[in-house]
């Protein structure tokens, strides 16, 4: 990614004269610099002169738009700020917005305020005229209220941050897909132009044995260095299999993985889909490459899913060099678990989990794999971290795209499962499986999921307003009356 950065543009008029302007500046530099020290923040805040003129604020909003290190404009109205001053600005701005509604001061200093504090400090005063043209523009954005010195403010204002490079990395996402979506299959596929035109994804398509060539040039030396590499780090089962043999399946793996990432980086892709009903001239279907691929950040979707593997890439974009990630994946709804007091959602894939999820120790398995016709798969197998995390599926409706995120509860299962030779993970949807399994059919979710330990749904609700499409979310209040209100008011007004 770029090394992003975000304006801090302060809003003021010359009514009270040149010492409040000077104030204004001082305090607004203050602001910025404090805030760059707190180490709160994932990206660098740069102070910008105080606005105070139309052709001003026109310039520096199509400065920020011009500048590629810009991620997003963060707004301030320290005193009044008239608010047809903005308009010009504010229609030719095309970057994330945000709106920090604060003021220097925390407390009203009782015992001296006059009417010249009052003038110079009076942001719930320029904040509501700078809002109320902002909102009849129609022009998105993020509202965070409270004092800059607030944890609870940084908090608000780094989630945004992350939200607002996700935006703005959406346009590069670039999607390979390795064969086509599976047949007769409908929640995979969708309107590749309609996401270009709004969500900036470009989508190509790719005879699998293009792809091949690739995997086939790759050196034997550079295989072998690869496979050093995953023998000392992963565990190895071979499970009673020849050591040899066992070996020779891994190192297809190694070889697909450096032929796939060659291919990948050479195109400038970000993303790639799969479909084992499609190989080509592939020994194996991508197992161990793919997740060791989605380590790296790709995003991936399985049987030509483009849709989830853009999500993932997105996902793993907006979560990129946050401290103490649990990490990001692609997967898919399996089985139920219906017992009371236990119900959950066993998640997986027949091969391409996310390691970045895992829990504990991660080993590599080579088990036959009945879809696919080509010789056993090696795979890395885990089981997942426990906490809190979202499961999102963006569907197309034909008419407009919809974002369902559901909050669920990862769990270690019960039992080992021994002889299932796949990654996985258990959760339970938000508010319990009953209504989160039939909220999320009732919004037509998909069973791909890209998910996320270290993403809120919050984020993504922002994400989606961005770009004007609908959003839906499964949660604790989930009620299924009042969803279904929801998603028949929602069918009206984003159509």
């Amino acid at each position: 990614m770029k090394n992003y950065k975000f304006w801090f543009c302060t809003g003021s008029q010359d009514l009270y004269g040149d010492e409040c302007l000077a104030k204004v500046a001082e305090h607004s530099k203050i602001i910025v610099e404090e805030l760059n020290k707190s180490g709160a923040f994932p990206h660098e805040i740069v102070w910008k002169p105080t606005l105070i003129t139309n052709e001003l604020i026109r310039k520096t909003f199509n400065e920020a738009n011009q500048d590629e290190e810009c991620a997003g404009v963060i707004t301030w109205m320290h005193t009044f700020s008239p608010a047809k001053s903005w308009i010009l600005g504010l229609k030719e701005y095309n970057k994330p917005l945000c709106h920090l509604h604060t003021q220097f001061n925390e407390e009203i200093p009782y015992d001296t305020i006059d009417m010249d504090f009052m003038n110079e400090n009076q942001s719930a005063h320029g904040g509501r005229e700078y809002g109320h043209m902002v909102t009849r523009l129609g022009i998105e954005r993020k509202i965070i209220v409270g004092h800059w010195e607030n944890k609870k403010v940084w908090e608000q204002l780094s989630s945004w941050m992350y939200t607002a490079v996700g935006v703005m990395e959406s346009s590069h996402i670039r999607v390979a897909r390795i064969a086509d979506n599976m047949r007769n299959v409908a929640v995979t596929d969708g309107d590749k132009v309609s996401a270009q035109m709004l969500f900036g994804w470009e989508v190509d398509a790719y005879p699998v044995n293009e792809a091949v060539e690739y995997v086939n040039d790759v050196k034997k030396g550079d295989v072998d260095a690869l496979v050093e590499e995953y023998y000392s780090k992963y565990e190895i089962l071979t499970e009673g299999r020849d050591e040899k043999e066992f070996r020779d399946h891994v190192a297809v793996q190694a070889q697909i993985e450096l032929g796939l990432e060659k291919f990948l980086t050479e195109k400038n892709y970000h993303a790639i889909v799969t479909h084992f009903g499609d190989l080509g001239g592939m020994k194996q279907l991508p197992g161990l490459a793919i997740q060791r691929l989605m380590e790296k950040g790709y995003g991936f979707g399985a049987e030509g899913d483009w849709k989830t593997a853009a999500m993932v890439r997105l996902m793993k974009i907006m979560t990129d060099g946050k401290k103490d990630a649990k990490g990001t994946s692609f997967l898919e709804d399996y089985t139920y678990n219906f017992v009371p007091g236990k119900e959950g959602i066993l998640q997986s894939h027949m091969l391409e989990i996310c390691p970045t999820i895992a829990d504990g120790p991660i080993s590599i398995k080579c088990n036959p794999l009945s879809m696919g016709d080509r010789e056993d798969p090696a795979r890395l197998v885990f089981t997942s971290k426990e906490g809190e995390g979202i499961a999102t599926s963006l569907i197309d409706l034909g008419d407009r795209f919809r974002l369902i995120i559901n909050e669920v509860d990862c769990k270690k299962c019960e039992k080992p499962m021994p002889k299932l030779p796949v990654a996985t993970n258990f959760w339970t949807p938000r508010p319990n499986l009953e209504v989160g399994a039939a909220a999320w059919i009732l919004a037509g979710g998909a069973h791909h999921t890209a998910f996320s330990y270290d993403l809120t749904t919050e984020q993504m609700i922002d994400w989606a307003d961005a770009f004007g499409i609908e959003s839906v979310v499964i949660g604790a209040n989930t009620d299924m009356r009042t969803l279904k209100n929801e998603l028949r008011w929602n069918s009206v007004y984003y159509r």
